[in-house]
C-alpha cells in the first residue's frame, strides 16, 4: 500500500539541510519542529516504531514517545489535506515522521543478525530481510530524519485505532483487509511497511476501490506539496 498508503516527502523542503540525529522525540525535538497534533488535531498518529507492531517487532531505538514531529511547513501542509477530507467524513492516520539517526542505526544492525525475523511472515514474506537495504523498501540515510518525510493512510474520522495483539498469528500484509491485522486505515491493497512489488505505487494488482483509494491520497498529498516514494 506504499506503505500503508505512502511515504511522502515535501517537495519545498528537500534543498533543507538534514537535521541532526536527536536520540530523544520527546523531550529533545529538533529546532523549530513540532507535533502534529498541535497543528491538525483531527490527524491519527500510530507511531508503529514507539511500538511492537512493525517489522523489527519491537520498539525503535530513538522512539521514546508516540509523537509525531514534523518540520513547521510540513505540518502545515499535513493539515491542509486534513481540511479537504475533513467534510467527507475522512482524516489522515500518520505512522511514522521525524526519524532520528539512532533509529536508521537500529535497522541497519537488526538487518545484518539472521537471527531476528519474527516478522518475517507479515511484513516481508517474500523478501530476505538481508535484501531489504538492496531493492529500496529500507535506507541508510533516511529521508526521515530531515522532518519532511511521513508514512501515513487516510482513515474514517470518527474511527479508532485498533489496540495490537501480539498474541495474533501473522499474517502476510498483502492478504485482504480482512485478513491482515486490524487496521482503521481504508483498504490500499497492503498493509503497513509492507516490503513488497505490490506496495509499489504503480502496483496494478489491485480492486478498484483499492486504486481510487491511493489516488485520492496521491492527489492530495502532491497537491499539498509532498511528492510520493517510488517503492512505497
Amino acid at each position: 500500500m506504499v506503505k500503508c498508503v505512502s511515504s511522502f516527502l515535501l517537495f519545498s523542503l528537500l534543498s533543507v539541510q538534514a537535521m541532526s540525529a536527536e536520540n530523544h522525540i520527546d523531550l529533545h525535538q529538533p529546532k523549530d519542529f513540532v507535533d502534529i497534533t498541535t497543528v491538525a488535531p483531527d490527524v491519527q498518529v500510530d507511531m508503529r516504531y514507539f511500538s511492537s507492531h512493525n517489522f523489527i517487532g519491537r520498539p525503535i531505538k530513538g522512539y521514546n514517545a508516540p509523537v509525531c514531529l514534523l518540520t513547521r511547513p510540513a505540518a502545515n501542509a499535513v493539515k491542509q489535506v486534513a481540511d479537504r477530507l475533513r467534510p467527507f467524513g475522512l482524516t489522515l492516520k500518520i505512522y511514522d515522521c521525524y526519524r532520528p539517526q539512532s533509529a536508521v542505526n537500529d535497522f541497519i544492525a537488526w538487518a545484518k543478525d539472521p537471527s531476528q525475523n519474527q516478522m518475517k511472515n507479515e511484513f516481508y514474506p517474500q523478501v530476505e530481510k538481508n535484501r531489504l537495504f538492496e531493492e529500496g523498501y529500507l535506507a541508510a540515510r533516511s529521508g526521515h530524519s530531515r522532518g519532511s518525510t511521513l508514512d501515513l493512510t487516510i482513515v474514517p474520522l470518527d474511527s479508532k485505532i485498533p489496540i495490537y495483539d501480539p498474541g495474533r498469528p501473522l499474517v502476510n500484509c498483502t492478504a485482504s483487509a480482512a485478513q491482515r491485522s486490524p487496521d482503521n486505515s481504508l483498504d490500499f491493497g497492503t498493509g503497513f511497511d509492507c516490503f513488497s512489488p505490490l506496495s509499489h505505487p504503480d502496483n496494478v494488482i489491485l480492486t478498484a476501490q483499492q486504486r481510487a483509494n491511493r489516488l485520492l491520497l496521491q492527489t492530495l498529498m502532491r497537491d499539498a506539496g509532498f511528492t510520493p516514494l517510488d517503492t512505497e
